[in-house]
């Protein structure tokens, strides 16, 4: 069933839809990112609750103190990025209507990537909008099976937080788009942080001008105890791959699923604006503490051989 899928959905088209109602700006002019900045002062919990806030143009954040989730609003209906864990499936519902959007508007739920506490809120969230879910192979893969990838660094915690089963409806490529109203989202694969890592980017514009948002996936390299990336070869190619993809991607306003990892917050009470070089630089960063984290395990691997060698004499 899922290869037919794969198979079938190989490119994306609009989803035709008859147009929907969009608030006023009067509607939704309370919600600041001052006011988002204040409420979670102090706060990065996965299911602190956190206001709404205006990003630029079509983009909204409806996410949760530490966990991003984006809002792409068009006439056609609406694309809801990322749902953070379970617990906050109600809070990002809740936060779409507070900014006067529909529920039954939200045609497409995608995501960054497939660990629970970015993908948990997605079957609540599928529920309660009846929307449909898209996504890349390997990310698409946990999703309808509820299982984690056996190839995740993070998977020994991973399986101790299942998510729940939810059917996908279509397979985007790397590089494929999914279109809807007069907004074009891209899906890269960037396979850093999971195997299904996905960084998505897509034009959002208003009186000032177009802009690209750029939501690039999480790229730290962590583990559960115990595991040697050294001794992965295939994922310290993935993850060489996704860092340089990131680096790479079409980069504007900077966005991550972790806002405090882009310090999102802080720049947007100052007004969020394109940094070209944001993306390079996030993945440079990255970069540094992955070397830094393979270097330190081929110290702890020759030691572990010494003292084995040391034992046997």
């Amino acid at each position: 069933m899922f290869a037919r899928i794969a198979i079938a959905a190989l490119a994306l088209t609009s989803l035709a839809a008859a147009p929907v109602g969009l608030p006023t700006a009067e509607a939704n002019a309370g919600y600041t990112p001052p006011a988002l900045a204040s409420a979670c002062q102090g706060k990065d919990g996965w299911a602190d609750p956190a206001p709404p806030a205006h990003i630029y143009g079509n983009t909204w954040y409806v996410g949760t103190c530490g966990i991003t989730a984006l809002l792409v609003t068009t006439a056609q209906g609406h694309v809801l990025i990322d749902a953070g864990v379970p617990e906050a499936a109600p809070l990002v519902a809740a936060n779409i209507e507070k900014l006067g959007f529909s529920l039954r508007d939200v045609r497409w739920i995608v995501g960054s990537h497939e660990h629970f506490d970015h993908a948990g809120g997605i079957p609540e969230l599928k529920r309660r909008t009846g929307a449909r879910l898209a996504g890349i192979a390997p990310w698409a893969k946990v999703i309808a099976s509820g299982q984690p990838d056996k190839r995740d660094p993070q998977y020994a915690l991973l399986i101790q937080h299942p998510i729940e089963r939810t059917a996908i409806d279509r397979i985007i490529p790397s590089g494929g788009k999914l279109a809807l109203g007069d907004v074009t989202l891209t899906a890269t694969a960037t396979p850093a942080h999971s195997p299904g890592s996905t960084s998505w980017t897509w034009q959002a514009c208003e009186a000032a001008g177009c802009r690209t948002i750029t939501y690039a996936d999480s790229i730290s390299t962590i583990s559960t105890d115990g595991y040697l990336f050294s001794k992965h070869r295939d994922r310290v190619a993935a993850v060489r791959t996704g860092l340089d993809r990131v680096a790479r991607l079409d980069c504007g306003i900077l966005i991550t699923p972790h806002p405090s990892a882009s310090d999102l917050f802080e720049r947007m009470t100052t007004g969020l604006k394109a940094q070209p070089s944001a993306c390079a630089a996030y993945a440079k960063a990255a970069g540094v503490r992955f070397t830094t984290r393979l270097a330190a395990e081929q110290v702890t691997t020759a030691a572990e051989e010494a003292a084995k060698t040391a034992a046997k004499q």
